[in-house]
Order: structure tokens, then C-alpha cells, then sequence
């Protein structure tokens, strides 16, 4: 059966991944893990079979470092949201309003100075091991910027309200690897997608305005407890769509 919350936390992952604030650090990250400079990596000559083995091993381990955090907060918050269940309908009516927020913060009408503060973690260990790149992976996880935070806090709600900490591991899970799927792909072929983002880099900020929009319209949803009616007419009108979630 269709679930929009996992539905909404794969759309919400990529276009995590394709914000003003995410996407520009990948080519430092790809460089930073495959041991070579910029030069390198953008050089016609193509990188070495050895760097290249050793950017593609690393970009997984950074992927299950992001996502072992997520999936971390995600069974946090669903623990934190059955000591609280007793309170859930007030407790909506606050998530929607933090969600409203957060889609004023990512279309600029409102600026919230908090979003825009970092959490980091040094590590000592080499980011060309497998333990170096899953140690960044983790320090990235931690990392609240202003893209990633406020997409990330609103999928955190809606675990918040699942009852079952494995349904809300999993949504973490699904958002996690949605945002770090590109980032494999980019490891993978390194030299196009750099190419590709010099190409598309302009339209960069029109994906913090879908996301904003999209924030508005969950943030509705859930003031008005029609979120699974909307799963409903989903599937009533697209049949097709009941395999998904």
C-alpha cells in the first residue's frame, strides 16, 4: 500500500541533495575521498584506476555513515513521540507550524539565523578507508545546515508520529539514502556529473522552492489531518502507485 510519508521522505532526500548548500561541496567531498586534486578529477585524462576504485568504495561508506544517523534520530524521534501520544493532536498542530517555517526559510520569505549554524565532528582517520569515509559519513549526518536541517527536521516529525520506532528508522532510512544515492552515482561517473553541474548550476535555487512548497503543503496536510484522505485519493486515482511504500 502506498505511504506518503516515505513517498514524501525519497523526495525530500533528493532534492536535499541538489540544494545551493549541498551539491557545490560534492566535488571537494569526491576529491577529499579519492585521495587526488581538482585538477585531477576535472582533467581530461580521466583518474586513475586506483582512485577511481577508491572514490567508488568510499562514497558507499559515506552513504551508510549519513544514513546510520538518520536512522538514529529517526527511531529518537518516534521513541519521543510515544512518551508523548497522549499529546498528539496539539503536537500536530506545532509540527505543521514548524513545517510552515521551515517552507518560509527555504522560498527567503523568512530567514531563521538557527538554520544556518553547523554541528561538526572532527575524525583523525583517512578519508581514503573505508573507516575514514564512514567516519565522514557520520560527521556529515551531524551536520545541520541550512538545507539539510530543515527538510530533515520535518521528516523527523512525522516519524515522531509513527508509533512503531522500526517504521520510523525506516523512514529515516529512506530519506538517507535518497539524499545519498546521487552522491554514489556522482562517484561513479565523476567527470560528466562535474560537467552536468556546471551546466545546470543556475537552477540550483529553484530546488530550495519546490522543497519550501512542498514543506507548505505537508505542513497543511497535517494541520488538517488529511494526509492519509490524500494517500487514499492516490490510490483510488492511481492504482498503480499501491506497490510503492
Amino acid at each position: 500500500m502506498l505511504d506518503i510519508s516515505f513517498a514524501g521522505a525519497a523526495l525530500a532526500g533528493m532534492l536535499s541533495f541538489f540544494t545551493p548548500c549541498v551539491l557545490p561541496m560534492v566535488p571537494f567531498y569526491l576529491c577529499y575521498m579519492a585521495g587526488i586534486s581538482m585538477s585531477e578529477l576535472q582533467g581530461d585524462g580521466g583518474i586513475a584506476p586506483g582512485a577511481r576504485r577508491r572514490l567508488i568504495v568510499s562514497s558507499v561508506f559515506f552513504a551508510l555513515g549519513v544514513t546510520t544517523i538518520f536512522v538514529l534520530l529517526g527511531m529518537g524521534a518516534t521513541a519521543l513521540g510515544q512518551a508523548f501520544a497522549q499529546w498528539k493532536q496539539p503536537l500536530s498542530y506545532v509540527a505543521a507550524a514548524l513545517l510552515a517555517l521551515f517552507g518560509l526559510h527555504f522560498l527567503g520569505i523568512l530567514k531563521i539565523p538557527l538554520l544556518y549554524r553547523e554541528a561538526k565532528i572532527e575524525s583523525t582517520a583517512e578519508p581514503t578507508t573505508i573507516a575514514g569515509a564512514y567516519l565522514m559519513g557520520l560527521a556529515f549526518g551531524f551536520g545541520w545546515t541550512p538545507c539539510v536541517g530543515p527538510a530533515l527536521a520535518s521528516i523527523l516529525m512525522v516519524a515522531s508520529g509513527m508509533g512503531d520506532i522500526s517504521r520510523g528508522a525506516l523512514l529515516l532510512m529512506v530519506y538517507g539514502l535518497a539524499m545519498t544515492a546521487p552522491f554514489i552515482i556522482a562517484a561513479l561517473f565523476a567527470q560528466p556529473f562535474l560537467r552536468w553541474m556546471q551546466r545546470n548550476r543556475r537552477f540550483l535555487p529553484y530546488v530550495e522552492k519546490v522543497m519550501g512548497a512542498m514543506l507548505l503543503i505537508f505542513a497543511i496536510l497535517i494541520a488538517t489531518n488529511t494526509v492519509n484522505r490524500l494517500a487514499d485519493l492516490m490510490i483510488r486515482y492511481a492504482p498503480g502507485l499501491t506497490g510503492l511504500g
